[in-house]
């Protein structure tokens, strides 16, 4: 079964951080930047917290708070659902499905080390079983070559 650290190695951009005294304009522009829906928060190595779309949209925008004076760590995520690089690709769909969240810090020791979404998760389990129906295919047709 495939590991959280073997999918944080096919991931193509580096982990996105921001400071908790950063404006949540700031956390905004580098998600739209970035293209993604959530940051790391943290000090240095350490998790403070997470900010995601959902935060900004509610704590923020519908809370009428202006996003370039409100500071991330007074609308972030601090009660942050986390996992291990050893977590299993079914254990981090059954926690998101569980908790109804779509990132997973990835903490080892009390280092961040990465961020895992949905997304990364199911495009991992897409290429997996594209590589098992290659598989099963080159065997049917008599293509199959023992290693």
């Amino acid at each position: 079964m495939t590991k959280v650290r073997a999918i944080l190695d096919h991931l193509k951009q580096p982990l996105a951080r921001i400071d908790p005294d950063a404006t949540v304009l700031d956390a905004a522009r580098l998600m739209n930047e970035r293209r993604i829906g959530a940051l790391v928060v943290s000090r240095g190595d350490r998790l403070a917290g997470i900010i995601t779309e959902r935060d900004v949209l509610n704590r923020v925008v519908a809370a009428q708070r202006d996003p370039s004076t409100t500071r991330v760590q007074e609308v972030m995520t601090s009660s942050v659902t986390c996992c291990s690089p050893e977590t299993t690709r079914s254990e981090c769909e059954a926690i998101m499905r569980r908790r109804k969240i779509r990132h997973l810090p990835v903490v080892e020791g009390e280092r961040v080390v990465g961020m895992v979404s949905v997304h990364d998760v199911l495009e991992d389990e897409a290429h997996e079983q594209a590589q098992t129906i290659r598989n099963l295919f080159e065997y049917m047709h008599g293509e199959w070559r023992s290693a």
